[in-house]
């Protein structure tokens, strides 16, 4: 049995948990916390992040006291945790009452140093962001919102099984924005079953008409053993044509890049400076700690997640057990991978001297045999200074993707 000296608590790991100690994490400084808050009112037919419903006021409570007992195991560690920024996602963190959501937060500002915080963003539905509720962020150093839209079209709503109005998504951000939060995302889904070129087009006009810094526009995934998926197997909806998914994405780029929107990810859009911080660390290979059920870390090539399942994690934190599963310690080959295809999803690519940097080796060298395979191709832009996708390897992006992932470890 492994342990590590707290203030608060003596955290220890037990044979039922992966093989993760934390004293022997190389020494670094933590830039990223992301913290998962799994509560919604209905679960969407089409997500498949980990989330549960009809939880009461003391299930939450006791959810904050065991966040912030987590947040304890990394006070002493040889890891500083310093955040640059904080994503609260879930589930609806807005859920959280308001007088738990300031607990939590403050918990958090005891417990880790935010100096250097640029950026917190958390994720809200419409229609459950009150006045009071959005005052209480701002008070409390939240200055950025991602809003789940999906869709402006009704008839799309109810087929994602999404219970809110598309008039509610301009009244929500007239909300926050009068408490003072400017920074806005808005998400949208396309490729739903029954949309058309048409109304996909409405909806991201109606998302523009909204005048927020940035947008995520993602094409509907059928992740396995969501409803939606079931759905689809049973013959109860049709996916659209493959076809017309492509070019629903091809002209989301054109019109939003003509509206200063320029997309820096393949599903993210922003004005210039306005890009997500917090997930270009993912992006870039950066070092984060994740708090809650299901949240995801990564720290200098180790990795892992916490258990997926509420009552687990509670477990675990009460016995004063770190909750990881899954927790891998990567080659350097590995990282070099995986590195490569993360930073292959941006439009700025692989930037040779930042992959060096990270990894140590040069990314046109030990990858020279998938550029010498796909740039017949034309599935990438390569120069002296950066890897990237070409317009016509979007639509594969994922396969491409994967041959920089297997290159060095197959």
């Amino acid at each position: 049995m492994l342990y590590l000296s707290n203030p608060m608590s003596t955290f220890k790991l037990s044979a039922m948990d992966e093989c993760l100690d934390p004293a022997t994490l190389p020494e670094t400084m933590i830039s990223g916390l992301y913290v998962h808050i799994p509560f919604c009112f209905h679960k969407c037919h089409y997500c498949d992040f980990y989330s549960i419903t009809r939880q009461t006021p003391g299930r939450m409570a006791q959810f904050v006291d065991r966040v912030l007992r987590e947040a304890d195991f990394w006070v002493e560690g040889r890891q500083t945790v310093r955040p640059r920024t904080v994503f609260f996602g879930g589930g609806t963190p807005t859920l959280l009452p308001v007088a738990e959501m300031r607990r939590l937060i403050e918990g958090l500002r005891i417990r880790f140093d935010f100096d250097d915080l640029r950026e917190w963003t958390i994720e809200a539905n419409p229609a459950t962001v009150t006045s009071e509720y959005a005052q209480t962020l701002v008070e409390m150093g939240i200055n950025r919102i991602s809003m789940g839209a999906q869709s402006f079209n009704p008839a799309e709503l109810a087929t994602l099984e999404r219970h809110h109005d598309p008039d509610d998504v301009p009244r929500s951000l007239e909300i926050v924005r009068s408490a003072g939060i400017e920074r806005v995302n808005v998400d949208l889904i396309y490729g739903i079953p029954g949309q058309d070129m048409n109304s996909w087009l409405a909806s991201l006009e109606r998302a523009i008409g909204l005048g927020t810094e940035h947008l995520s526009c993602y094409g509907l995934t059928y992740e396995p053993n969501t409803p939606m998926a079931v759905r689809k197997r049973l013959g109860l909806v049709t996916a659209i044509e493959p076809e017309l998914e492509i070019e629903m994405m091809r002209q989301t780029r054109a019109r939003l890049a003509a509206a200063g929107m320029p997309a820096y990810e393949i599903s993210n859009y922003a004005r210039p400076g306005c890009e997500c911080r917090h997930n270009l660390l993912y992006w870039h290979g950066g070092d984060y700690i994740g708090l809650g059920p299901a949240a995801a870390s990564h720290v200098r090539g180790t990795r892992w997640r916490n258990r997926p399942h509420l009552g687990e994690w509670e477990n675990a934190i009460s016995s004063n057990r770190l909750p990881a599963i899954e927790c891998e310690t990567l080659t350097t080959h590995q990282r070099a991978g995986e590195l490569a295809m993360l930073m292959l999803r941006l439009s700025t690519g692989i930037e040779c001297a930042e992959f060096a940097d990270r990894i140590g080796l040069d990314a046109r060298d030990i990858f020279s045999g998938v550029i010498n395979r796909l740039l017949p191709l034309r599935l990438l832009e390569v120069t002296e200074t950066s890897i990237r996708l070409s317009e016509r390897a979007l639509p594969v992006a994922d396969s491409v993707a994967a041959e920089f992932l297997t290159a060095l470890t197959s």
